[in-house]
């Protein structure tokens, strides 16, 4: 957290910092609009606080200041730059002038080119200070999707592993490498992103549900793309019981015309690909999902398409949990761990998992 001291510079990262922690409620459900945290503060007390609605709207500035309170001169911490076009909704900077805001601090630039660096110019005109780039690389990781869907870009793409402290990713007599708490934290990265990547392979083998299991983030479970290239999925799974309020996405190459039609009755939306086998197959994949609108992609499969995606470059970030417990005799990999030792564990995440560890490694 920031070191707060009785000056400027610090007070203005103190409250940008809880910006962020609101910009992260929804992170992974507001579809194309990029997920932001406002905080408003008066004489040093923060007095409203917002984030962008499910679905993308409002936008947190109006959702903070859409309030019966007096806004006069009061300082807005947010995100990202305020928006300063019309688009579904009149511009955020429209509202931060009507409720007489006197400062504005932001962290990064607004990626639409209807925006960008222009709300300092037109707020500036009303006699409002404004400064943005503030926590720089706590903005610009924060806001990595958001960047990869403009233009011709991959979507973000992150992965998950867990790993016991000598790199098994199975256990031959339990289902799971790491604990509870890891578990549980699991559940909370699922929430982050619109889109879980599995194989048929791996939801066949431990009859996943690939959703969000959290008291409050049960609506939350994003859409699952299962990869199944012969339609060797299974017909009695848990999944099938848990699919009504999301998509499932099925790709396969298989003309079981009897197992396709199985799979659609179930709310299953079969995609027919020629092939899935090298990088250009994949990158055509995920450049199908980004127009499907899918910006936040998490693949939680077995270490061979992991190992794969990793070789080839396709993956942002991987996400490791590592248990403190060596398997020795009872660990089995069904594909080298090799690149996996590769990563150098640097990066903790600070969070207490009662003897396990997570680390997010940047890829690329």
């Amino acid at each position: 957290m920031v070191n707060l001291k009785n000056n400027f510079k610090s007070k203005s990262l103190h409250f940008l910092f809880l910006a962020f922690e609101q910009a992260k409620i929804n992170l992974g459900s507001t579809k194309k609009n990029p997920s932001v945290g406002c905080i408003i503060e008066k004489d040093g007390a923060v007095i409203s606080s917002g984030h962008t609605s499910l679905n993308g709207r409002p936008h947190a500035e109006y959702n903070a200041l859409n309030k019966r309170k007096n806004f006069k001169n009061a300082n807005l911490y947010v995100t990202l730059e305020p928006c300063s076009h019309y688009g579904v909704t009149p511009p955020c900077t429209n509202m931060i002038i009507k409720k007489k805001i006197k400062k504005v601090f932001y962290s990064a630039f607004d990626f639409d080119s209807r925006s960008k660096k222009k709300s300092k110019k037109i707020l500036n005109k009303r006699k409002i200070f404004v400064r943005g780039s503030l926590l720089r690389k706590s903005g610009a990781d924060f806001y990595q999707s958001y960047y990869l869907q403009h233009g011709s870009h991959l979507p973000l793409i992150d992965a998950k592993i867990a790993i016991s402290k000598d790199y098994f990713t199975k256990n031959i007599k339990k289902k799971w490498i790491t604990n509870f708490y890891s578990q549980r934290r699991s559940h909370l990265l699922r929430s982050m992103y619109n889109c879980i990547i599995s194989t048929s392979k791996s939801i066949n083998e431990d009859n996943s549900l690939l959703n969000c299991r959290i008291e409050g983030l049960e609506n939350k479970s994003p859409d699952l793309v299962i990869l199944d290239r012969n339609l060797k999925l299974k017909k009695k799974l848990r999944l099938f019981k848990t699919i009504k309020n999301r998509k499932v996405l099925l790709f396969t190459h298989s003309k079981n015309k009897k197992k396709i039609l199985y799979f659609k009755k179930r709310g299953i939306k079969i995609t027919s690909i020629r092939s899935l086998e090298d990088k250009e197959d994949f990158k055509n994949l995920f450049l199908i999902l980004k127009k499907k609108g899918y910006t936040r992609i998490f693949v939680e499969t077995g270490l061979t398409l992991i190992n794969f995606l990793i070789k080839n470059k396709l993956l942002n970030n991987i996400y490791i949990f590592k248990s403190s417990n060596n398997l020795k005799k009872l660990g089995i990999n069904y594909s080298s761990s090799n690149i996996i030792k590769k990563i150098n564990l640097k990066n903790i995440i600070n969070v207490n998992l009662f003897g396990d560890k997570l680390y997010k490694e940047k890829l690329k």
